[in-house]
């Protein structure tokens, strides 16, 4: 229902209009950071579960795990923004359309739109956030992140020798220790095979007890043994004449050292995870693009030299031009040699062509990699602005719809909210897709959700101001509830017949 003209000549005046600005800020920020740090969340956890792989088993120190997750954090900053946004515009305005404050307000002489234009503002906001995040703060966090994660995945796995296990983590040594005590560092019933030579377990050493510590750097790992023996049968491979095939040895305490730095984490070069396409900048992306762009020319104009040039009778074709004749000279010519001489250029021209389809699906395939990787970076330069400008309309979905079915708290904003978002995410997918396969152009395939996105906001804007009842439950529970009561009371009249 519009509201008339004399609620309009009524309404409140201009300082009433800041303290609802205010009110309105105050109900949306709350459910935004709750939103956008529950969202982050979300996202943090499937970075986990898809890395968890790599992470089990290395021994990181507790700092290095934080530091992975704050990295990881800020590469889905822009992804949890619009989802953030979307939630908590629609837990804001269900909040008050439950309470009746926007029904309130409306009688006060004030429309939806007025409503909206304080958050709408919030949001533009977020938005500029967004693409200043994607542009300055992004890039630096994927460099740390990748880096950080090759170095992870580089670290062999913690040193751990359990009981009665073979462990071959120390070089060329396996080990086998029969008991470990709750100390770890006393041991008992050790086996230890030496394979530096490469010929098999065949130098053993043995002891009924021990100790094993750990240097204070970490860089080395230090066996006492005592009461053992120590056998050599390397001299008798491959050597039946040898005077000493065998050799065998007690000793009473011995001496191991094993290194350890293989195990320590190995600091990676940031600038090789630079060149990026997601650790760019959009000047970045456009000065890549357009040297893409001429190679990927340059490659195309030499590969089509380079077919054209290996063809024996373009060749013959162009020394004949050359030489100001004409193409019927070449046939004159081929009429005049024998046959011999034919079927020999016939063989030469039939090899050419088959080297020259051999090679055709490679070079194809070399060429589709160039376009690929174009597109690739060109997909990045298109995201930075797609992603900030959904936290823009995200707004003008979550807001009109919470303005209609006035559902307050978290549980049908949140199914609405998941619903809304895998649809645009799923569009996302499948436009970024095509685009990086070529099978449509870039801007077009990262644009596709957007432009799908934006007449649903302009309907529910739309439905919103116009007092629509179209999305309201309230509506479809009614009209349930007439069709129930028609059933039943044809059933009653069929039953008095």
């Amino acid at each position: 229902m519009e509201p008339s003209p004399q609620a309009h000549k009524n309404s409140p005046p201009l300082y009433f209009l800041s303290i609802l600005d205010k009110y309105l800020i105050k109900k949306f920020v709350g459910p935004f950071f709750l939103t956008f740090f529950l969202s982050l969340f979300i996202i943090l956890m499937q970075f986990l579960w898809k890395y968890v792989d790599d992470l089990v088993g290395k021994g990181l120190e507790w700092y290095l795990i934080l530091e992975l997750l704050f990295y990881a954090s800020a590469t889905f900053v822009a992804m949890a923004l619009p989802l953030a946004v979307l939630l908590s515009s629609l837990m804001t305005f269900g909040n008050l359309g439950e309470r009746y404050e926007i029904v309130a307000m409306k009688s006060a002489g004030i429309p939806v739109m007025r409503l909206m234009r304080p958050l709408a503002i919030i949001s533009i906001v977020i938005s500029l956030f967004s693409f200043w995040f994607a542009e300055n703060v992004l890039p630096m966090a994927n460099v740390k992140l990748r880096t950080l994660l090759y170095e992870i995945r580089e670290q062999k796995p913690t040193l751990s020798i359990e009981e009665g296990v073979f462990y071959d983590g120390l070089g060329d040594y396996t080990i086998r220790i029969g008991k470990k005590f709750r100390d770890n560092e006393r041991i008992e019933d050790i086996l230890i095979y030496d394979h530096s030579q490469n010929i098999g377990n065949v130098t053993a050493t043995y002891a009924q007890r021990g100790t094993m510590t750990m240097t204070p750097d970490k860089m080395s790992f230090i066996f006492w043994l005592y009461d053992g023996y120590y056998w050599d049968e390397s001299q008798s491979q491959g050597n039946y004449q040898s005077s000493y095939p065998y050799f065998f040895a007690k000793f009473d305490e011995q001496y191991m050292k094993f290194d350890l730095s293989s195990f320590q984490m190995q600091k990676a070069d940031e600038s090789f995870f630079k060149s990026s396409n997601k650790s760019m900048t959009m000047k970045q992306l456009d000065a890549q693009l357009d040297t893409m762009k001429k190679e990927l020319q340059i490659v195309r104009r030499n590969l089509t030299r380079h077919y054209f040039d290996q063809t024996y009778f373009y060749k013959l074709w162009i020394a004949q031009r050359e030489m100001g004749e004409e193409m019927e000279v070449v046939a004159y010519s081929l009429d005049s040699l024998t046959s011999q001489e034919r079927s020999k250029i016939y063989a030469n021209a039939e090899a050419k062509v088959d080297n020259y389809l051999l090679q055709l699906p490679t070079v194809f395939e070399i060429l589709e990699m160039s376009k690929t990787m174009y597109n690739q970076y060109a997909i990045e330069w298109h995201r930075k602005i797609v992603l900030a400008l959904a936290c823009f309309l995200f707004f003008f979905i979550g807001a009109p719809l919470g303005t209609i079915i006035r559902k307050g708290g978290i549980g049908i904003p949140l199914v609405i909210t998941v619903a809304f978002f895998a649809f645009y995410f799923v569009i996302s997918i499948i436009g970024e897709k095509m685009a990086k396969t070529s099978d449509i152009a870039v801007w077009l395939g990262m644009w596709l959700s957007t432009f799908i996105i934006i007449p649903i906001c302009v309907f529910l804007t739309y439905k919103a101001t116009m007092d629509s009842a179209v999305m309201s439950p309230d509506t479809y529970a009614n009209f349930w509830k007439k069709i129930t009561k028609f059933f039943n009371k044809n059933e009653n009249s069929t039953v008095l017949s």
